[in-house]
Order: structure tokens, then C-alpha cells, then sequence
């Protein structure tokens, strides 16, 4: 079964002074190597799916790997199997081609459509929130920093965002993919700016262009109740408390639990082999299940090797960091950038995990269990920002020694446990796009309009990246005509696909009518693909289009 609740979209800021620097925002959950690196899978992938290839086939060497920074702001409802790290592809059943040939193919259009509206402009910076007195005037970071583009004409252009908020708001019992809050408020932020241009704000595709970028997302969490334990309820007592660390991927494990379990721990013994005296030594008091760092069959578990980056742009020095840091490490930049706003841009590059403080992590409680390189792995980082940074301040940057390169794997070395979908087969009687549930006649404000489609899986409308599953019609009957009113990309639709058996499938598209919805005629539209069993496997595009349906504000005054 397949969902999808609100489409993911790139969003593409490209900053050029002197043609040195770019910053852009990837809506997915991480970013990996093999979206950044150029050269990835040459020997078995065509050129046009790796994004560093494909811009320099395009721009010679304008976009490299010192001056593109991809940023995943996190979306924990996103789509998996383009991380080519063992422990993520288990996740996902391993590597899926059609997922990273589209996201890579959707990062290069974006950035290809934003080159060629490059424009002069200006660029303003706005701080709220600022420190107090104390060290930190709140537990949670609320610092947002956003970074403001006009033309020379001051009229809007984009904005790029850092808030260090978890994109959790859709939470675990969620099973449809979306961009959550931060896809959500680029969203909501464009559709306002270009609602000028008609239809075309409907996809997304007026010139604002709004980036909500993730930021130090280590101590950052959308719970505003406090903490409860995951199998009572109750509230959670820090110095009392042995909830479960959060459901039965955790095993036997509770917070603050140290010593690990001897259970598991002869299992993971018999079966793979304890961790050395070396690695325990260096990850205690972590209680180790399984010794990643030393685990490389098929592939790496994790990333040995992992990018540090920092991008300036006139006073704004952005820390390009490959995972979930806190905020302690925006402090420690800053000191060598005393006229300079710092802002830390999570996910860049790789994703390494949570990077928490020393003391944290000896609590070992999920941020703790989650730093995958020891208790110093913050230290080590510092250091390394540090670095860079004095680096940058004294303008020595052509002194620094070339780091190691990151490994690239084989096509052949990946495992893929996701069958290649069937070819599709509709009822007898019927055909692909006919309705076997039809709208209501008329519908309130508030209330779900739905409709259940004869369709094609999915997988087989691979090329659908600039169009859309669904779309929600108004009638005019000035000009007789319908206008696209939602897609795939609202937040108001639902797009539900349903496997059946012998290659039979469903798709049932919801429109959650909203309480501004203008009252009138409307329709839904689903467009699909499904694939005919034919030696070739003929891919053929379909459309169904449901009955006309009334909205109202009331059943009783229409």
C-alpha cells in the first residue's frame, strides 16, 4: 500500500557571489553520498542520474563539490532506498534505482530551472530571539534565522530558513509520505507569495521560492506536553522512570540503562560476534548491540569517512553539518567569526546519526545511544569546524590538507529485497482510471470528498516528478471551464494506492474539504500509468475523472 499525503519538492536557492557560493534544500529525509559525489556508480548507472556529473556536463565546473551543499531537512515520512550504507538500506530493503534516479533527476531540475533565473539582487539577514543573560534562556533552541532575497527593485524573491524544530509532526502511527512542517511551511509560505500567478501556485511553481531548511535538530522536538513513557502514557519521571527506549526495534532496552542485556548480547555474539575491546573501550558507557563501526558485509554499516563544510556568504558563516547536532556547536564556530552570524544547517552532505554532548551521551538515553562515533564524537567535530573556520577568518583555506575520499559502491554490491512491480490487471468489465466509488452528490464544508479509482501501481508513473497524481477542479461557468484548484502537492488531498491480487490495484483520492473552500461544482481527477504484459512491458498513461460534486456551506442553504 502506497500513500501519499503531501508530495516532497526541492527547493533550490542559488546564492552566487563572485560565482563561489550555493546553498540548496533537498526535501527528503537525508542526504547521501551518492547524491553529492560525483562519479557514484559510473560503471553502471547512466551519467544523467548523479548531480555533480550532470552539472558539471552542463556548467563545466560553475557547481563542484566545494561550493554545492545539499541539506535534507529530515522528513521522517519520506521515501527510503537511495542510502547506500548497510543499516539504512535494511530499512528500506535495500537500494531502489527508481527512488534515487528521481530524487537526483528532481535536485537537477530545480537547480537547472533556478540558474537560468538568475538574477542581481540583495540579500537581508533577520535574527529573532536573542540570547539572554544566561547561557541559554531556553532548553529548546527558538533562535530562527532567515535569510531574505529581493531584486534590485526590492520585490520578494525567497527566503532560506533555519529553525531547529524535529519534522515529527507527523508522527509514528503516520504511513503516508510527506514533507511534514518543514515541507509543510515552504508550502504554505509559496502558495501565499505566488498566489498572484493563478494555477501555477497550485503546483508550486510561481518564482518565490521558499526554503524551511533543517537546523541543530539534536534538541529540538515538536512535544509540547513534556515527556510521557511510550507504553503507559504516563509522565515521564527523569530520575525514576524505566520506560522503554520506543517500541520492540529497542528489544528489552530502557533509558538510562547502560549495562545493555545479556540476552541479546549472546545472541549478537553467536550470530555476528562481540564488539572489540578497542571499540567497546572507546563507546563507554554505551552498551553496544551491534559494533557497526566494524560490520561491512555486504557494505559499511556506517560512514567511516564523513564531509565538514562551512559556506560564507557576506557576514553569514553557515555550518553545513552531516547530522543532528546541538547547538553547543554553533557557539564554538562563532568564536572565530566574531562579526559574523552563525547558523547550522543539519543533514548536509551525509547523515552520521546525533552527534549529542559528552554529557549527554553518558546518560545514554535515545540521543546518546543514536552518536554512532563515541562519547567524544562532538569534540571531534569542533575541532574540525574550528578549523575551517580560523581557516576562513585568516584566509588560509588553500593551506588545508585534502581530506580522504568517501568510498563508492558498486551497483553490483547493492542487495534489493523490492520486487520489480507486475504488470497491472483491471476487473474484468472495467478499465484503468473507471470509478468503482463515486462521490457523494454534494458535500459540506469540513467533510472528506472521496472516490476510489480502477488504477495502475504506482512505480509504473516513474516520470510523474513534474506532474501529479491528483488533482481537485472547480467549475466556472462564466467560461465554461474547470480550474485546478489541489494537487498531489496540497495539503488537503489524499492519495491512497491499494494492491490487491494478481496485478489488481485501487487508488482512492481523498480532498479534505477546507473550511475557506469556495462553494460550487468540483471534481477529481486521478492520473496514472500502468504496465501492459506485453514482451516489452508497454507503460501506458490513464486518466479517471469522478462525477461532478456540489460543495456547500450548509445542506439547508445552498
Amino acid at each position: 500500500m502506497v500513500w501519499l499525503y503531501k508530495k516532497e519538492l526541492n527547493r533550490i536557492n542559488l546564492i552566487v557571489l563572485g560565482l563561489h557560493e550555493v546553498k540548496f534544500n533537498c526535501n527528503i529525509a537525508q542526504i547521501s553520498l551518492e547524491l553529492h559525489y560525483e562519479g557514484v556508480f559510473k560503471r553502471h548507472c547512466p551519467k544523467p542520474f548523479y548531480v555533480l556529473q550532470v552539472l558539471k556536463a552542463i556548467y563545466g565546473d560553475l557547481y563542484r563539490r566545494d561550493n554545492v551543499v545539499p541539506s535534507g531537512p529530515h522528513t521522517h515520512s519520506g521515501v527510503g532506498g537511495y542510502f547506500q550504507y548497510t543499516l539504512f538500506m535494511i530499512t528500506s530493503k535495500g537500494y531502489i534505482k527508481p527512488s534515487i534516479q528521481a530524487i537526483v533527476s528532481g535536485i537537477v531540475k530545480s537547480i537547472d530551472i533556478a540558474h537560468r533565473n538568475l538574477r542581481p539582487g540583495r540579500i537581508f539577514i533577520n535574527k529573532g530571539q536573542l540570547e539572554e543573560r544566561n547561557r541559554y534562556e531556553f532548553n529548546t533552541d527558538k533562535q530562527i534565522v532567515i535569510m531574505k532575497f529581493t531584486d534590485l527593485d526590492g520585490d520578494g524573491m525567497g527566503l532560506l530558513s533555519w529553525f531547529a524544530v524535529h519534522p515529527v509532526s507527523m508522527n509514528d502511527t503516520n504511513r503516508m509520505v510527506s514533507s511534514d512542517n518543514l515541507g509543510y511551511a515552504s508550502f504554505a509560505f509559496e502558495q501565499e507569495k505566488n498566489k498572484s500567478y493563478a494555477s501555477r501556485s497550485v503546483y508550486l511553481q510561481g518564482p518565490f521560492v521558499a526554503g524551511f531548511s533543517s537546523s541543530n535538530l539534536g534538541d529540538s522536538s515538536l512535544n509540547i506536553r513534556g515527556p510521557v513513557c511510550v507504553n503507559t502514557g504516563k509522565k515521564y519521571d527523569y530520575l525514576n522512570s524505566s520506560c522503554p527506549i520506543g517500541g520492540v526495534s529497542y528489544l528489552s532496552t530502557v533509558l538510562w540503562d547502560t549495562d545493555g542485556d545479556p540476552f541479546w548480547d549472546e545472541i549478537r555474539d553467536a550470530v555476528l560476534g562481540p564488539p572489540s575491546n578497542k571499540t567497546t573501550a572507546c563507546h563507554q558507557p554505551k552498551p553496544i548491540l551491534f559494533s557497526t563501526g566494524e560490520m561491512d558485509s555486504p557494505l559499511p554499516w556506517h560512514p567511516a569517512i564523513v564531509d565538514v563544510q562551512i559556506i560564507t556568504i557576506g557576514s553569514l558563516a553557515i555550518v553545513a553539518v552531516p547530522g543532528e547536532f546541538t547547538r553547543r556547536i554553533r557557539e564554538a564556530v562563532k568564536e572565530s567569526f566574531a562579526n559574523a552570524e552563525v547558523v547550522v544547517a543539519g543533514l548536509c552532505n551525509i547523515y552520521t546519526h546525533y552527534i549529542t554532548t559528552y554529557e549527554e551521551y553518558q546518560i545514554q538515553r535515545y540521543e546518546g545511544a543514536s552518536t554512532i562515533y563515541g562519547p567524544h564524537t562532538l569534540s571531534a567535530y569542533i575541532q574540525h569546524y574550528r578549523g575551517l573556520a580560523r581557516a576562513i577568518a585568516h584566509e588560509t583555506i588553500g593551506e588545508l590538507p585534502k581530506g580522504p575520499e568517501p568510498p563508492f559502491f558498486d551497483e553490483d554490491k547493492l542487495f534489493n529485497q523490492v520486487q520489480d512491480p507486475v504488470a497491472d490487471v483491471a476487473p474484468a468489465d472495467t478499465t484503468f482510471g473507471d470509478v468503482l466509488q463515486q462521490v457523494n452528490p454534494i458535500y459540506k464544508v469540513g467533510e472528506i470528498a472521496s472516490v476510489t479509482f480502477v488504477a495502475g501501481n504506482p512505480r509504473h508513473s516513474g516520470n510523474i516528478r513534474d506532474k501529479t497524481f491528483v488533482t481537485v477542479e472547480r467549475f466556472h461557468n462564466d467560461t465554461n471551464s474547470w480550474e485546478i484548484i489541489h494537487t498531489d502537492a496540497s495539503w488537503e488531498t489524499r492519495f491512497h494506492w491499494i494492491k490487491g491480487l494478481a496485478g489488481r490495484s485501487q487508488s482512492k483520492v481523498e480532498w479534505h474539504i477546507p473550511l475557506t473552500a469556495q462553494t460550487g461544482t468540483y471534481r477529481i481527477q486521478h492520473f496514472g500509468h500502468y504496465k501492459q504484459f506485453t514482451d516489452n512491458n508497454t507503460i501506458t498513461p490513464y486518466v479517471g475523472t469522478s462525477d461532478a460534486f456540489k460543495v456547500t456551506r450548509s445542506f439547508y442553504y445552498y
